[in-house]
């Protein structure tokens, strides 16, 4: 709690690095203006090393709830006692909330932001088919959401055996339809490649969770790319849906190629604005939270 001279500031922070490039804080300060709160949402840089003494810091100091952002989602998952069953289930968490009496809440709001944007889309999924693309912290997230919304066939794929398997075995138990599949956009290996293949051209919707086409300032395309060749691209069903979790640049190249051959697409602002509303709910217990406020904030800062 922070004290100023019109009286106690309430704290919101985000752990993580780097955080150069999160939005959060604007987003959520926006918000926090809009509902009239005399609240402050601040980046707070932390190391290994520091991770487990910041989080109990900020706990005793009675800040009101945090975000994790990369790379500790998995690592304050296991710093955490109290899980909500969605990270436990993800075995990530993004947000933390105030307990009962002392001590963190963790649970995952990525899981509801990224679903979110896709019920826009369509309010059925079931019976679909999805391949993600990374195996990573947020992947975790993505399929976690597949589940809920009763896709029939998830393909994960990502270069390293051991995290694939090591991913695909932390849902075995609940998610039959949970696959992997070797990927490296330089094989050659003709097993791997026609796997690969194929799920693309079996795949309702393609989710690229890695960081393949980020940057950091908005520009051309000429320096960035895209994890889908034009030729994988030309593989993909006419109706199949593109979302992709980086939202700098806007659109990346896998997008803008992607809306060039007609399909729908969706990035990863969407999902970035509702994890972030779904966490203020959390914090504040308000229902409405003002998401296009939110929206708008973060736009203006990317178009800046």
């Amino acid at each position: 709690m922070l004290v100023s001279s019109s009286g106690p500031t309430s704290l919101i922070g985000i752990i993580g690095n780097p955080l150069s490039h999160s939005l959060s804080p604007i987003m959520q300060n926006a918000a926090f203006a809009a509902l009239n709160l005399d609240w402050l949402y601040l980046g707070l840089p932390v190391t290994d090393s520091s991770l487990k003494s910041l989080i109990k810091d900020l706990e005793n100091i009675q800040c009101r709830g945090l975000n994790v952002t990369i790379p500790y989602k998995q690592s304050v998952a296991q710093l955490i006692t109290e899980l909500h069953p969605i990270a436990r289930t993800t075995g990530a968490v993004n947000t933390l909330i105030r307990g009962p009496k002392m001590g963190w809440i963790g649970t995952n709001t990525d899981v509801e932001g990224f679903i979110a944007p896709l019920k826009m889309k369509s309010t059925n999924w079931k019976t679909k088919k999805a391949i993600v693309l990374g195996c990573g912290g947020s992947a975790r997230a993505v399929v976690a959401a597949l589940i809920e919304l009763q896709f029939t066939s998830i393909s994960v794929a990502g270069r390293k055996l051991v995290s694939l398997q090591g991913f695909v075995n932390n849902y075995k138990s609940f998610c039959p339809q949970l696959k992997y599949i070797l990927w490296d956009r330089f094989s050659i290996n003709s097993i791997e490649i026609e796997a690969f293949q194929q799920a693309l051209k079996d795949a309702d919707l393609i989710v690229n969770t890695t960081p393949i086409g980020m940057t950091k300032r908005q520009n051309t395309h000429n320096s960035l790319e895209s994890p889908l060749t034009d030729l994988q691209l030309e593989m993909l069903k006419n109706e199949a849906v593109v979302y992709d979790l980086i939202y700098t640049p806007r659109p990346t190249l896998l997008l803008d190629k992607s809306v060039s051959k007609g399909h729908e697409c969706i990035d990863g602002l969407e999902m970035l604005v509702h994890q972030g509303a779904a966490s203020l709910k959390l914090w504040t217990g308000v229902k409405d939270v003002p998401i296009n406020v939110m929206r708008d904030a973060a736009l203006s800062y990317l178009r800046s």
